[in-house]
């Protein structure tokens, strides 16, 4: 494993799993369907222990009686908490948690429950920003495609959109739990409408490096991402 010069400061993650996955099924949660003899969420439970944490919350539902059932790595290092009607509801959840157990100084990684692929290289990498500029960071890659604005009326093309400067957000995105408790708190507040941390942390005009990912760590969406993920994860197997 890398070394990071994480000195007093700790490192801890949180996992947003109280999601109903509507656009995956609406019986099945995406983070429980199973590849290679495990859930999707233990993967990606697994992926981030890559790096040293000291601990990870897990934000559920009420009604989950899967999740403590499940084997995890580094079982001992878990902790659970109740999620939220929606994902910003389930992180601040899972910081009110943090903040009775961590310092408001250490850094939270917040990583989606249905992405599995994230590869340890650019968990360290983006531990290392992180560390290095003392600023948040988050994992993009560069949008590649042309990207068309429609009219959701007609179904047609208003416009093509300039992709230059156009970044797609991944997770894990990385914070000091302060800093990214009070950004949620704020935009919540003001009613402003957060699709993930970086968001909240605009608002606020902090400041947050992007790291350039892999376009194979995928989150698992629709019923048709769970192969691609089977694919990709036998596939970095095989390196």
């Amino acid at each position: 494993m890398k070394m990071h010069h994480l000195n007093s400061i700790k490192l801890w993650a949180i996992i947003p799993a109280a999601g109903s996955g509507r656009r995956f099924s609406a019986t099945d949660l995406k983070q429980y369907q199973i590849i290679q003899d495990r859930t999707v969420l233990e993967h990606s439970v697994s992926r981030l222990n890559a790096l040293p944490l000291t601990g990870y919350v897990l934000a559920v539902s009420a009604d989950d009686h899967v999740a403590k059932s499940l084997k995890f790595t580094c079982a001992e290092k878990a902790h659970f908490c109740l999620g939220g009607a929606e994902r910003v509801d389930s992180v601040l959840n899972a910081l009110n948690y943090l903040s009775n157990i961590a310092d408001p100084n250490d850094l939270v990684l917040v990583h989606d429950a249905a992405r599995p692929c994230v590869s340890i290289e650019n968990l360290n990498t983006l531990l290392e920003t992180a560390l290095y500029s003392k600023q948040s960071a988050i994992l993009a890659v560069p949008v590649r495609d042309t990207l068309k604005l429609g009219s959701t009326e007609h179904h047609s093309i208003v416009k093509t959109v300039s992709r230059e400067q156009l970044w797609q957000a991944q997770t894990p995105q990385i914070s000091s739990i302060a800093l990214l408790k009070t950004a949620l708190e704020r935009a919540l507040a003001d009613a402003v409408h957060v699709t993930d941390e970086a968001s909240a942390l605009e608002y606020c005009a902090a400041p947050v490096q992007i790291v350039p990912g892999r376009s194979d760590n995928i989150k698992i969406t629709y019923p048709e991402d769970l192969e691609l993920a089977r694919l990709i994860l036998q596939s970095q197997q095989d390196v």
